[in-house]
């Protein structure tokens, strides 16, 4: 597991969705046990043994290096959802544009998106490393899968580390086809008859989180 949230951290430098140090990736491998990241160390570079575990109150219980200081936001994640196994936070450019500019992921423009990550809200402003970080995302956890994270990045969680990490990779792209939407003017959003069919499909997945699209079309 070390080895594979190491992977992950170096898809996510190389695809630029941190930059130096940022971000983080955490993944819960027993009721009270967490693998994490450590603080200071860029997500291209770690390596098995810089890894962390705590359990989850963020004690340490193995491992040289500090965790780092925004373990908060997971720990906030693994308690208002158990099922939720990991947690990853970006920076992804197109994303923490929109995040910076107040404009949430919450159109219907992309089939992907309904299915598996749904509508991203965006949690109001925290300052990093402080207990106002999960105060700001609690009330976004129980009914989404993503949120932005105003004036920061994004934070993404899931049933395991690809199915977190993935969530990332699509809004990403999701935030990408809003952005460049926004500059062309037009949008074709999908009609709701269609949106009901891609939340079955969603349902035979397993995936859970409200999907708050009104019957408008």
């Amino acid at each position: 597991m070390r080895e594979e949230i190491c992977q992950i951290g170096k898809r996510m430098y190389d695809r630029e969705f941190v930059a130096a140090n940022d971000g983080n990736i955490s993944v819960r491998i027993s009721e009270n046990e967490i693998w994490t990241t450590p603080t200071g160390v860029s997500k291209g570079f770690m390596t098995p043994e810089m890894l962390v575990k705590v359990d989850l109150q963020g004690k340490v219980l193995e491992g040289d290096s500090k965790p780092s200081s925004e373990l908060k936001m997971h720990l906030k994640v693994y308690e208002e959802r158990p099922e939720i196994k990991a947690v990853v936070h970006a920076h992804p450019l197109t994303a923490t544009v929109l995040a910076v500019a107040g404009i949430p992921l919450d159109q219907a423009l992309l089939p992907e998106a309904i299915v598996t990550l749904g509508t991203v809200p965006i949690a109001p402003y925290a300052t990093p490393s402080t207990e106002e970080v999960p105060e700001s995302i609690a009330s976004y956890l129980k009914d989404h899968n993503a949120v932005l994270l105003e004036n920061h990045g994004a934070l993404t969680w899931g049933r395991d580390i690809l199915e977190a990490y993935y969530r990332m990779e699509t809004l990403e792209f999701y935030a990408k086809i809003i952005l460049t939407t926004r500059m062309l003017g037009q949008a074709n959003e999908l009609p709701y008859d269609k949106i009901a069919g891609l939340l079955k499909i969603r349902e035979s997945m397993g995936i859970v989180g409200n999907i708050p699209w009104p019957k408008k079309n």
